[in-house]
């Protein structure tokens, strides 16, 4: 997911911009830009890779002015290359780009008809060079842009500036996040409230179709039909101190420690210890005229949905769909009257996602979403909004916000449960008491660090891992492969433990380790089955699990990993936390960037 910062400044604005940049590190990048107006010329430094290039630019060349605009980008037309970093200019405009413009050949195409000339291969060029056109032609920068964004068709947000016009920000909305920030004498536009976050407090998001015209002492927001319309100052509560790691070598790491106290933090606000229930927030709906459930998500919080699955068919005897959001809208799938829709996102932004929440909506679907962010562009159009507290999480592979998306989870099963009449008070006490004990289990689980550590570089070895799990354990067993695939670029693949035989053990030899996650419980004796069929054919065995299951089949593995006894409800939970710290520390073994891996971005918000 790109990142946008521009700012109307009272001073020289260069140095600013890249510190909001750096905010937005977070987010996947492969390169970077910054763009200013000073004297009447337009002024502009880009570079390839992390920011220190584009800083080692800056102080090596300068830039002045009061008025600028910058970007981090992840690559989609165009490989990522200084010509094809952002900001680009065509003519008298510099503008900046998130997203994906869809028709951007036949526009390109004709603009070359045009006699215009292309310096990169990305869509965000074509976008100038309308806007160059429109000012050509007589208009001012207002007009030029509210002209051509109907000729848009995607998903993007811009920051447009003009040479002749130094005093005034453009910006736009259609399918991607952007903030405008409120100052004294300054103005700005944001990717989120984080990258404003130094800049003011006061902040409004633009809705979608929205653009903007900003000066240093007025903002006019503008919806899609070009009527000005309001949208509300809020305060954004965002930390102005750039977020750091700590005693920690990694901000992974360091979130990875974090999850004891932001599931706590999460579950204090679902969980009602003295009454012995777990409540949700007010609803406008009734849950017990819930007859069905479709959860969509994407990656890691996909895993969330498929564990979602089984504990709300469990206890609430409620069927459940679990979708893939890319695929959603594409298999026509069938909306009925009494269906929640559910989605789950860290950003509340995933393009896909949000896709797909809108589908379930324009069917007339009741909808509710597990997000982190509260004021993002999926916050605010469920029906529905169930708050994870993680906190920001600045490392590329989710770690707090799938065990905070969890604990979510948990509490909405058990409330569905409730109120389906499937749930006795004294089965609320027991799940109540559950949760309660996941941070203090998922502390115990962190005191294995060292130990997962000195095993990771045999792992790091593999070209090849393998990971299995049933029941709830089957999602964990996707998720370990996902994270160390991410993360470590080793090729692994999960499985349920009982389709090994079905395929997947003609891969098994002894250069292949296998990561079985078993917790002792009614599915162990099965999982243990399939893991010394393994064995026998070769199998490097890590088995995850308490102490009764390592007594019982730790024997012929080459490690094991103790964790505390658990309810089989909070399995999951506490079992993310060694699939986690395995990833992380073979990530590590073999010098990966474990923050911020190769072709991967935070939040995907282009499909």
């Amino acid at each position: 997911m790109c990142g946008i910062v521009g700012i109307l400044g009272s001073g020289d604005v260069a140095d600013r911009l890249l510190d909001g940049l750096k905010r937005l590190e977070y987010r996947g990048y492969d390169s970077a830009g910054i763009a200013t107006i000073d004297g009447g010329e337009i002024k502009r430094r880009r570079a390839e890779g992390k920011l220190v290039n584009l800083a080692r630019k800056l102080a090596e060349e300068p830039l002045p002015g009061a008025s600028g605009i910058a970007h981090t980008r992840w690559a989609t037309h165009g490989a990522p290359t200084e010509d094809n970093a952002h900001p680009h200019i065509a003519g008298d405009v510099v503008i900046v780009h998130n997203g994906i413009i869809e028709n951007f050949k036949p526009l390109r195409d004709e603009l070359i008809a045009d006699g215009r000339k292309f310096l990169s291969q990305t869509d965000t060029e074509v976008v100038a060079h309308l806007v160059a056109r429109e000012v050509e032609k007589g208009s001012d920068l207002r007009q030029a842009v509210a002209t051509v964004l109907p000729r848009l068709h995607g998903a993007f947000a811009l920051a447009v500036m003009l040479k002749s016009e130094p005093d005034l920000l453009v910006g736009a909305r259609l399918g991607a996040p952007l903030t405008v920030g409120y100052g004294e004498g300054e103005n700005y536009l944001g990717s989120d409230a984080l990258a404003l976050a130094p800049l003011t407090q006061r902040i409004a998001y633009l809705e979608e179709g929205d653009w903007v015209a900003i000066t240093r002492t007025a903002v006019e927001i503008y919806d899609r039909a070009n009527d000005r319309v309001e949208r509300p100052i809020v305060q954004s509560g965002a930390s102005g101190q750039l977020i750091d790691k700590g005693n920690h070598r990694h901000f992974m790491l360091k979130e990875i420690h974090e999850q004891p106290v932001v599931v706590a933090q999460t579950l204090q606000s679902y969980l009602r210890p003295l009454e012995a229930q777990v409540a949700l927030p007010d609803m406008e709906f009734d849950l017990a005229a819930i007859e069905r459930v479709a959860i969509i998500a994407c990656g890691t919080s996909s895993y969330v949905a498929m564990i979602g699955k089984y504990w709300i068919e469990q206890f609430a005897r409620v069927p459940v769909e679990v979708d893939v959001a890319s695929e959603y809208r594409y298999r026509d799938p069938v909306l009925t009257p009494n269906m929640l829709g559910l989605v789950i996102s860290q950003s509340g932004e995933t393009a896909d996602t949000l896709a797909a929440l809108r589908h379930l909506k324009v069917g007339g679907v009741t909808t509710a979403g597990i997000i982190n962010v509260p004021t993002s562009s999926m916050a605010r159009e469920v029906d529905l909004l169930l708050p994870t507290h993680a906190g920001p999480e600045i490392g590329v592979a989710s770690t707090k916000a799938f065990t905070c998306q969890l604990a979510v989870m948990a509490a909405l099963a058990t409330n569905l449960a409730r109120a389906k009449g499937k749930l006795s008070p004294e089965e609320e006490r027991e799940i109540v008491r559950h949760l309660a004990e996941v941070p203090e289990a998922m502390s115990d689980a962190l005191s294995r660090d060292e130990h997962i550590a000195g095993m990771a570089p045999r792992i790091a070895q593999a070209r090849d891992v393998l990971y299995l799990g049933r029941g709830p354990d089957y999602p964990m067993a996707l998720e370990g492969a996902l994270k160390l695939k991410e993360i470590s670029y080793i090729h692994a693949e999960g499985y349920a433990s009982g389709e090994m035989k079905h395929g997947p053990i003609a891969l098994i030899d002894d250069a292949v380790p296998l990561i079985v996650i078993a917790p002792s419980g009614p599915l162990f004796d099965k999982t243990v089955s399939n893991m010394h069929e393994a064995e026998a054919r070769g199998a490097q065995v890590v088995l995850i699990s308490d102490a009764d299951g390592i007594a019982q089949a730790g024997e012929n593995t080459i490690a094991t990993i103790e964790m505390p006894k658990v309810h089989p409800l909070i399995a999951p939970l506490v079992y993310a936390v060694p699939v986690q710290l395995l990833a992380y520390h073979v990530a590590v073994a073999k010098g990966t960037d474990v923050d911020q891996p190769r072709n991967l971005a935070k939040s995907v918000t282009v499909e």
